[in-house]
């Protein structure tokens, strides 16, 4: 079948002019003579509407498309033509399937803020985890567009997931793109999936690559999936995909660790440029989300709502930034409420004095002496005529070489050399050029010839009395029970990637590890930087894995940002500390966050030297350890203690306050002054324990036990109770008695399709195209979540858990929508209703596309010729009254259903005026927060053009106010209602007429042959 793609057809943005929507999700059209089922639509520039959906009529049945209104002949079935058709399925089964797959496939409207799905995945039920999706559903804002700015470890991907899932269930969450630091890739994906069902392709280079040599040439390969998650390190190169990026829209985009997008000018700050205006939803991530500047920060918010701040030297971040910005600490009173005993508070940070050896102390002596203070004007390295720059570079690196030498003497010892093959490539090239060498060059030499003869004194390690440190790690992981024979694993963190390089080589046989031929040990792994996010994944997943037998993992700082460590490890070493108090929080983080079952410890390896002048960890390491502790019990975080929001920037500055002479309290004394309202939004926040609970959405549902039932019931119907030979369907419980049921995709084509987005380790590991283990016992499905993690092979569980928006539900939800065939709406008869019953679905849809308002109607009162006074009322309780549900079972046809076909236009009409009647209280509802957005903009816009502004920054207020404006104008209610006969409701006739069946004699509950868990399971 010839499909119709988006390429060269762009999609709508705010640009355009309003359009009615005729297509909603969940319609069924007609085109090319073959019936398909809408699944998302979007007006485009030029040609009509673009509509995507899946084959119904058996030509093109399970087959995805793209069609265009404005080119295709699009059909939508004309509501008062709708034929009605008696179900004669036991208890009603395909009816009452029918009117739920419809009820699970709309949309909720702009006009349902309540949370839907909250409580259906397998995470714990924490409001302070929900507040995002609250704040992001709430309409404050003109988009969901969120900046997420909890502390480091409170649950952000988890917070993440849960405003996806209830975009998704609002048809807004269909196209995601999800941007991550590459050593938390397969972790965010993991998460997404086992605990959401939210299937992520993970696109790093190789990945696109591979795509781009599966699609036509000139193809954009972000088409070629809608869920992708990739690394920001292979998207940044803005050169190689600007031209893809710039050609597709998404309806969400994540990018975690936002902070890094405050730098103008830099590749990740650029990329945020080209995503920001081609999404609907924005969600940034990032615990340390400003560096204390308001102008940076306002720079930042400005991707959410551009028109949010009018002056960016000038705003209130609570009035202003309230609807943009959420943040909580661990000690934020809803938190600390909620989490209880779950998260075990972090103990004291430890700091294990090293007395340094003779051999380090000559070169504590050698720094001391020649190096620090570092070199000024008058000192033997340099000269009066020195420049400026020049002294301050050489200050600098006598700092770095102090550094380097208390992470490590074999670190210092590259270091040494490499600055001695710089300052040989300095001398040589000044004799090509006939120029007599800088005077400084020869002194500093000897200075390094000197370090260099006491480091290559030094021993390997591999014997106690080489290096205080080393020997001091090895008694700690020793108490701590690290050892061939212990389940127990620490973290060790290092700066310099040769330290944690060394440690691997030289720690396993010194704890007695097994130790290969090639020098390596099982037991140790070590991350950094220079790794792959393939191998960055491989060294996370085998830490995370209780069975494998990693139990030291030696990492660098690449772990500090969003890295979980904390499922099988806390207990965590800095080898080395870095000079940042921003740095070590965010080290401490992997162990100390939500999840951990045990006290985090911390220790600290401190050395120190007898050496008069001698500037050991003492000096500044061990101060920024108590600091931090201390800001982490009163504050939750020790983020603003300095002043500075970057750890960069913190060292930086620490290490100019050292050149000139101050300590590390003079540095924290003089913290740069700021914003007081700035600091309140960052500082203690979240008291929000007086708040509501997040409202939840109203959902209709014909099953007891929701999803559960309505699976069990839709195999039992689509197969005709013959899943097994067909689908390969069986059911299982295991060792402790959780059910769970299994098919074979293999076996049903379009499951198998739908499939391929999953992770590629988990469909080959698990198998799935074979068999497929998914389960609706929480319980179960938790335990088999923990157990993956104490496997040694794969950390995918075994068996999947059902939410709403998992791929097999989503997949028989669409079978069931086309058990009746086109235009047809089914009768149900019951004796619990007075006259016929007509079940209508109105939609009023904005511009783009979306629902605003959805009413779910049951129109009575119809006199035998159309005439009488209808009368329109919820179709909840109209199904209540009638008791359509399981246990309603069939004792007749229709009465007249002559009768009922004729009055057909009459329930349509009927429910048209009630829509029309109460569409200007239901368009309030949503009306009322853009007009006040509305309002916002014109002030912002008065504002932000005061006068002298003129030139480029004027007419971007214009072009940003007008893009709004018409953004404003499409997200109103627009156009004609549609609307949809879905069933008639009606006393039975004659049973014994011809058509006409009678289940009196299965009164028995219908649902026992379908292998899914029972409603007790499912409520665990």
């Amino acid at each position: 079948m010839p499909q119709v793609t988006t390429e060269g057809r762009r999609v709508t943005d705010q640009g355009a002019e309003p359009r009615e929507t005729r297509f909603p999700p969940g319609a069924q059209i007609l085109v090319r003579d073959e019936e398909w089922l809408v699944r998302n639509t979007a007006p485009t520039d030029h040609d009509g509407e673009r509509i995507d959906a899946v084959g119904v009529s058996e030509f093109v049945r399970d087959e995805e498309a793209v069609f265009f209104s404005g080119i295709d002949r699009v059909e939508l079935l004309d509501p008062e033509k709708t034929r009605l058709v008696p179900d004669t399925s036991s208890y009603f089964r395909r009816s009452r399937l029918f009117l739920e797959a419809i009820l699970r496939k709309t949309p909720l409207p702009q006009s349902e803020r309540g949370l839907a799905l909250a409580d259906r995945f397998l995470l714990d039920p924490l409001v302070y985890q929900q507040r995002p999706a609250e704040l992001a559903l709430s309409m404050r804002n003109l988009r969901p567009r969120v900046l997420i700015a909890d502390v480091v470890g409170l649950g952000k991907t988890l917070e993440i997931g849960l405003t996806l899932a209830e975009l998704i269930r609002r048809g807004r969450g269909e196209r995601i793109l999800i941007v991550t630091p590459q050593s938390i890739l397969e972790q965010f994906q993991h998460e997404l999936w086992t605990r959401f069902s939210i299937p992520l392709v993970r696109l790093d280079s190789l990945g696109i690559q591979r795509i781009q040599r599966e699609i036509p040439a000139g193809r954009n390969p972000f088409t070629h999936y809608k869920r992708v998650i990739i690394s920001v390190d292979t998207l940044k190169n803005i050169g190689q995909y600007r031209h893809h990026l710039e050609r597709i829209r998404w309806d969400a985009v994540v990018i975690d660790e936002s902070h890094n997008l405050i730098n103008p000018g830099s590749q990740r700050r650029a990329l945020a440029e080209i995503l920001a205006p081609r999404t609907d939803a924005l969600l940034l991530a990032s615990a340390t989300p400003h560096n204390g500047d308001k102008r940076s920060f306002a720079d930042l918010i400005s991707l959410l709502d551009p028109a949010a701040i009018a002056d960016p030297d000038h705003y209130d971040p609570a009035e202003d930034l309230g609807h943009l910005y959420i943040r909580r600490t661990k000690i934020s009173p809803e938190v600390r409420d909620e989490m209880g005993t779950e998260w075990p508070d972090r103990g004291p940070t430890v700091s294990l004095h090293c007395a340094a050896g003779e051999a380090e102390e000559r070169i504590f002596a050698e720094l001391a002496e020649h190096w620090l203070p570092a070199p000024r004007a008058s000192t033997e390295f340099g000269s009066a005529d020195q420049d400026r720059t020049s002294v301050a570079t050489e200050q600098l690196f006598a700092y770095n070489l102090l550094k380097t030498f208390l992470s490590s003497h074999v670190a210092l010892g590259e270091t040494v050399d490499n600055r001695v093959a710089t300052l040989g490539e300095r001398v040589r090239k000044a004799g090509e050029k006939g120029l007599r060498p800088n005077p400084a060059i020869a002194p500093e030499q000897a200075a390094l010839g000197r370090l260099r003869e006491i480091v290559a004194g030094m021993g390997d390690g591999t014997a106690p009395g080489d290096s205080a440190k080393l020997d001091a790690l090895v008694e700690q992981l020793k108490d701590i029970g690290v050892g061939p024979r212990s389940a127990t694993r620490a973290v060790v963190f290092s700066e310099r990637v040769r330290t944690l390089t060394w440690l691997a080589e030289v720690v396993p046989a010194r704890l007695g590890f097994p130790v290969g031929a090639d020098g390596t040990a099982k037991a140790v792994t070590v991350m950094h930087g220079g790794l792959s996010d393939d191998e960055q994944a491989k060294v996370l997943e085998a830490f995370g894995l209780a069975d494998n037998p990693v139990r030291l993992l030696f990492t660098g700082d690449v772990a500090s940002e969003g890295v979980n460590l904390h499922r099988q490890c806390h207990h965590l070493i800095h080898y080395d500390i870095p000079w940042s108090l921003i740095r070590i929080e965010q080290r401490n983080g992997r162990i100390d966050r939500y999840g951990q079952k045990h006290e985090p410890q911390f220790r600290a390896l401190i050395l120190t030297s007898a050496i008069p002048g001698a500037k050991d960890d003492r000096t500044v390491a061990e101060k920024l350890l108590l600091r931090e502790e201390e800001a982490h019990k009163l504050d939750g975080t020790a983020e603003a203690v300095s002043g500075l929001y970057r750890a960069e920037e913190e060292e930086r500055r620490l290490i100019r306050e050292l050149v000139r002479g101050g300590t590390v309290e003079d540095f924290l004394e003089s913290a740069p002054a700021e914003d007081t309202a700035l600091a309140d939004l960052f500082g203690q926040v979240g008291t929000i324990t007086e708040q509501e609970l997040p409202a939840r959405a109203e959902l209709i549902s014909l099953f007891e036990g929701d999803t559960s039932d309505f699976v069990g019931t839709a195999l039992d119907e689509v197969y005709e109770d013959r899943a097994e030979g067909l689908i390969g369907l069986a059911s299982g419980t295991d060792a402790k008695g959780g059910a769970y049921f299994s098919l074979s995709p293999a076996m049903a084509p379009d499951l198998l399709h739908r499939l391929k987005a999953l992770p590629p380790s988990y469909l080959k590991e698990q198998r799935v195209a074979e068999r497929m283990l998914v389960t609706f016992d929480r319980t179960l499905a938790q335990r088999k979540l923990t157990e993956a993690r104490e496997s040694s092979g794969t950390m995918w569980p075994e068996v999947s858990f059902l939410t709403d928006i998992h791929p097999v539900v989503e997949w028989l939800t669409d079978k069931v929508l086309v058990e009746f065939g086109r235009q047809e709406a089914p009768v149900i008869t019951t004796p619990h209703v007075e006259g016929p019953v007509f079940l209508v679905q109105g939609i009023h849809s904005n511009a783009l596309g979306r629902p605003t308002v959805v009413r779910w109607m049951a129109v009575t009162g119809l006199g035998a010729d159309g005439t009488g006074t209808p009368v329109v009322r919820p179709m909840a309780e109209a199904l209540r009254d009638a008791k359509v549900g399981p246990r309603l079972a069939r004792t007749g046809g229709p009465r007249d259903p002559d009768r009922l076909q004729a009055l057909v236009p009459a329930a349509v009409a009927a429910a048209r005026a009630h829509l029309e009647t109460g569409r200007a209280a239901w368009e309030e509802q949503i009306s009322e927060p853009l007009a006040t957005y509305r309002d916002h903009v014109a002030q912002w816009r008065t504002e932000s053009l005061l006068p002298g502004i003129t030139g480029r920054r004027e007419r971007l207020v214009e072009e940003t106010a007008d893009e709004l404006a018409r953004l404003l104008d499409q997200l109103h209610t627009t156009g004609r209602p549609l609307l949809r006969v879905l069933a008639v409701l009606d006393r039975p006739g004659d049973p014994d007429a011809p058509g006409t069946g009678n289940d009196a004699d299965s009164l028995a509950e219908p649902f026992t042959s379908h292998p899914h868990p029972s409603d007790a399971q499912a409520e665990n």
